[in-house]
């Protein structure tokens, strides 16, 4: 993937974040390649849970949605959509702030499912959570 293409993907990506889940979350599209694409998000008191620590739900929000839209840039949008079907997610490590990244590389990508293996990581490259997703190709009618 050139660096222009990949530039104009990740405002794409980061336009079509408007007004949803990952605007709140400022979940952002940071780096694309033809095998992964990569969103960051910050760690403040806005993802907390009680114990003042990133909040799991925040983790997994932020793992499914550069796993949505990695399958998403796959597929022909004006024919197919995709939708998630299965999240599994293991938190290995807690964070009070800072930024995570996620990282999401194809495990398998067919003409009616993607599976994806997802890796979070903090500022410091330590593994915060691991997560695998498995996204639905649809014909949009």
């Amino acid at each position: 993937m050139s660096q222009d293409s990949s530039s104009e993907l990740l405002a794409m990506l980061n336009t079509s974040n408007r007004n949803t889940l990952m605007d709140e979350l400022d979940i952002e599209y940071t780096a694309a390649g033809e095998d992964f694409l990569e969103a960051s998000m910050p760690v403040t008191p806005r993802v907390h849970q009680p114990m003042g620590i990133l909040h799991g739900g925040a983790t997994a929000a932020l793992a499914e949605s550069v796993g949505s839209a990695a399958s998403a840039i796959r597929v022909d949008r004006k024919r197919q959509g995709v939708v998630g079907t299965e999240l599994t997610i293991n938190h290995l490590r807690s964070l009070r702030q800072g930024r995570i990244t996620a990282r999401a590389e194809a495990i398998h990508l067919g003409r009616s499912t993607h599976l994806w293996d997802i890796r979070v990581t903090d500022d410091d490259d330590r593994l915060i959570a691991v997560a695998r997703l498995r996204m639905m190709v649809l014909d949009r009618k």
